[in-house]
């Protein structure tokens, strides 16, 4: 477990999210690995339900927000194409609380050409379609995520935590 995926697992378990569902990704691979630990899962009562694309990830979430958790959602940022549709017409609409936990491939011109175009532009995707946004920062790891928390708590809206490097 890499220390600053347990920092945000531990940040998150201290802030009440107790649900997570998503699509696998390298990034993001510290946090699945955490969500794949049963001994782990089991220990803090975790729900951790993987799902086949981030619309259908969303859709799981809603079902966990309406059965009383705090769901966060994991994605790749490419994801964020899928997801739109959902996050416009459903969670924006009804004002449905989520962490979007979204690995930011291309944030450096290093990655695989086919995160090159979204990531350049990921920033302006998500002021289009007003989802406010944290860029994690690993030497400040639990204050990223309470800065997330803490706009999801005052706006009851979606609100991305964007992760640059793996963890």
């Amino acid at each position: 477990m890499s220390n600053e995926a347990l920092s945000i697992t531990n940040e998150l378990f201290e802030q009440g999210y107790n649900a997570f569902t998503g699509v696998p990704c390298s990034l993001l691979k510290g946090l699945f690995g955490i969500l794949e630990d049963k001994e782990y899962v089991e220990k803090k009562e975790i729900i951790y339900m993987p799902a086949i694309r981030e619309d259908s990830a969303l859709g799981v979430a809603v079902g966990m927000h309406l059965g009383g958790r705090k769901c966060a959602i994991l994605m790749q940022n490419s994801g964020l194409g899928y997801s739109m549709n959902v996050l416009t017409s459903l969670y924006s609409i009804y004002q449905i609380p989520a962490l979007l936990i979204i690995s930011w491939r291309g944030a450096y011109e290093n990655d695989a050409v086919e995160h090159d175009l979204i990531g350049e532009r990921l920033l302006h995707i998500l002021d289009a379609i007003k989802i406010p946004y944290v860029e994690f920062e690993k030497e400040r790891g639990a204050a990223s995520v309470k800065a997330c928390t803490e706009l999801i708590e005052k706006n009851s809206m979606p609100v991305a935590l964007l992760i640059k490097e793996a963890i």
